[in-house]
């Protein structure tokens, strides 16, 4: 929709959280995602740090409040705060560093020891522009996706690869959910949509999807 402008018109709001190690592009990911813009020189993030964008999607407008480690993950020491709400994350390692991948079920457990167990997770392998330099094959990626029930896609921040399609599948899904489980419930009536600000929980949900590794091209 070409005029859309305001951004507090929105029908949805889904919470995303980025997670994975210090240095494998995450908040280079929210920027290219959240701003289309790419630093080269980027340092770790300092602080809680969250963007937003809308997307349409079925018709409806999705906006996505998405949060990024603020550097915390060096110290290990992401707070339940920073959790709380999610409904969606994206698990991020480098393709070119073998240790970031071999820490993604570090993650994983922290994830899911701290939000819903129907959280909507992206498996990300980000830098394939680095090709070159790979120590995690696609195969990997995609096995340990299809092992843990979670989506998958290889992404550059750098070239803009996949970006848009990783975030966007992944506020697809959760809508997916969201508008069944209203329809489970007889009811796709004004009172399914939440007030504005409102966050989606999506508890109780285990039967409605299967998160199975897709999209790694």
């Amino acid at each position: 929709m070409a005029g859309y402008r305001a951004d507090e018109d929105y029908d949805y709001l889904f919470k995303l959280v980025l997670i994975g190690d210090s240095g494998v592009g995450k908040s280079n990911l929210l920027s290219r995602f959240t701003k289309n813009e790419f630093n080269l020189e980027s340092k770790s993030t300092i602080g809680v740090e969250f963007a937003t964008r809308s997307l349409h999607i079925d018709g409806k407008v999705i906006k996505a409040q998405i949060w990024d480690t603020a550097g915390q993950e060096r110290y290990r020491a992401i707070t339940s705060a920073y959790y709380r709400g999610a409904v969606g994350a994206l698990l991020v390692y480098d393709v070119t560093r073998r240790p970031t991948f071999e820490n993604v079920l570090r993650w994983l457990k922290e994830l899911r020891d701290h939000t819903d167990p129907n959280i909507v997770v992206m498996l990300i392998g980000n830098k394939s522009d680095l090709r070159h330099l790979v120590a995690v094959s696609t195969e990997d990626g995609r096995d340990l996706a299809e092992r843990e029930s979670l989506y998958f896609m290889e992404t550059s921040a750098l070239e803009a690869t996949n970006v848009d399609k990783a975030f966007s599948e992944v506020l697809a899904q959760i809508h997916q959910i969201v508008s069944r489980k209203a329809v489970e419930a007889g009811d796709e009536t004004a009172t399914s949509v939440p007030t504005k600000g409102e966050t989606i929980n999506i508890k109780d949900e285990a039967s409605v999807w299967k998160r199975y590794g897709c999209c790694s091209n």
